[in-house]
């Protein structure tokens, strides 16, 4: 996988998104700058495999294949979506034990919506002025 820059664009604005979340909600904790930034770094990785994981499970459900591959399909998107806030938990947990805390379920899942929101609107607004800067 190469390193884009829109990439470390996503960094900057789950960064943003994630220190704004440690002002509002008081469950949400990180206890340095550089701790906000690898978990900013985590998120984009758990959130790219997530996407990845459900894009293929999408793709799954929506082939000519059996019933029985659209069912694998279906049960995998009902376990990722869950599954994905306790893995990002976990592995904030794992990595930074109690100098990072996201505050839970609830909040996590909310984080995660935010991020996708905020990633999805700096991308709406980049994207013409790289077409305007294209060559050709």
């Amino acid at each position: 996988m190469r390193l884009r820059a829109i990439d470390l664009v996503d960094v900057f604005v789950y960064l943003v998104v994630l220190a704004t979340f440690s002002q509002l909600f008081p469950a949400v904790i990180s206890e340095s700058f550089l701790l906000s930034l690898l978990t900013a770094i985590l998120l984009k990785v758990v959130l790219e495999i997530v996407a990845w994981v459900k894009k293929k499970a999408i793709v799954r459900i929506r082939s000519d294949a059996g019933t029985a591959r659209r069912a694998v399909g279906v049960v995998v998107l009902l376990l990722i979506m869950p599954g994905s806030k306790f893995l990002v938990l976990e592995l904030v947990d794992l990595l930074f034990g109690d100098a990072v805390y996201l505050g839970g379920f609830f909040l996590v899942t909310l984080l995660i919506v935010v991020l996708m929101l905020a990633r999805g609107a700096v991308r709406r607004v980049l994207e013409p002025a790289a077409q305007a800067s294209a060559p050709g």
